[in-house]
């Protein structure tokens, strides 16, 4: 079945509520969780946000020497996104390791920090430290730390297996697509499945410091870097945009999978959260920017 879920929520009432148990693709809202998890792991003390890649992965290229944390979580890593390696299949799994290689055999579009380039494998790299330093499969520490922890049950990463009520991917004329890899090849990146309700719930979270504790919070919802876009864009935290929207602050992300498109934004000031899932590649989420306003 062919649908887009919408649900809007200012305070405790709701504007606009079309949500099921439908569990869809977030696609690159996941970012929001990576970084998260990322974050997690800072204030535990096991990761600091100016780590060296190399030292959380093995044999690691001599051109990412000099990328940190922090520039992988700001897409300032110089780490191209997946136009960048159209040797990769994304709906094709490979090994861990091949995948890094892959990455590897681009040249970095610019030295770590001197420039802002949206990037995808940029954190799969992140999950990559988080699994390495966490000493755990990635797809455990997001359900132990995070979807457990907040009572998000409909939430999970990677491939479904046998789970129910998952949505089918389908392309702008209504046919069916093959789902991208979400264990290796997009983890980190794309790879978190969820349903409106529980999305919504994961951004009263986020707002809150239900989940991070100052300053780990603010460092991920305020902008860490310019993006060189328009006001609505102006700035990106740690997995969320940040700008002004009529203005008001606010932060968001998008995303967009093989048949999957997903939206997540919130206006503190106003209390108004938006949330936007869909199995079809037809739908437009800026037509519901009204809703914000």
């Amino acid at each position: 079945m062919i649908r887009a879920e919408t649900l809007v929520r200012q305070g405790e009432d709701f504007i606009v509520d079309d949500a099921t148990e439908t569990r869809y693709q977030l696609a690159s809202v996941s970012k929001q969780f990576t970084a998260a998890a990322a974050l997690l792991l800072v204030e535990d003390g096991t990761l600091v946000l100016d780590d060296p890649v190399r030292r959380w992965i093995d044999d690691c290229p001599r051109k990412w020497r000099d990328v940190t944390l922090h520039h992988l979580l700001t897409h300032t890593s110089g780490l191209g996104h997946w136009d960048d390696y159209p040797m990769i299949d994304l709906a094709l799994r490979v090994e861990p390791s091949e995948l890094l290689r892959t990455f590897d055999s681009v040249p970095l579009l610019y030295p770590p920090g001197e420039g802002w380039s949206y990037s995808s494998p940029a954190y799969v790299l992140l999950a990559h430290v988080v699994e390495r330093a966490a000493d755990t499969p990635y797809r455990v520490f997001m359900a132990d730390r995070i979807f457990d922890h907040l009572g998000l049950t409909d939430t999970f990463a990677g491939a479904p297996g046998a789970r129910p009520n998952l949505a089918v991917g389908h392309d702008g004329e209504g046919r069916p697509l093959p789902t991208w890899d979400l264990d290796v090849v997009c983890m980190g990146a794309g790879d978190v499945w969820s349903t409106a309700r529980d999305v919504l719930a994961w951004l009263d979270a986020l707002q809150s410091g239900h989940l991070l504790s100052e300053p780990y919070r603010t460092l991920m919802l305020t902008e860490r870097t310019r993006t060189g876009k328009g006001p609505d864009e102006s700035g990106y935290g740690y997995g969320v945009f940040v700008g002004e929207l009529n203005g008001r602050r606010w932060w968001h992300h998008s995303g967009d999978n093989a048949g999957f498109k997903a939206f997540a934004g919130n206006i503190p000031e106003l209390g108004r959260r938006i949330v936007v899932l869909s199995n079809t590649e037809a739908t437009e989420a800026s037509a519901l920017e009204p809703l914000l306003a």
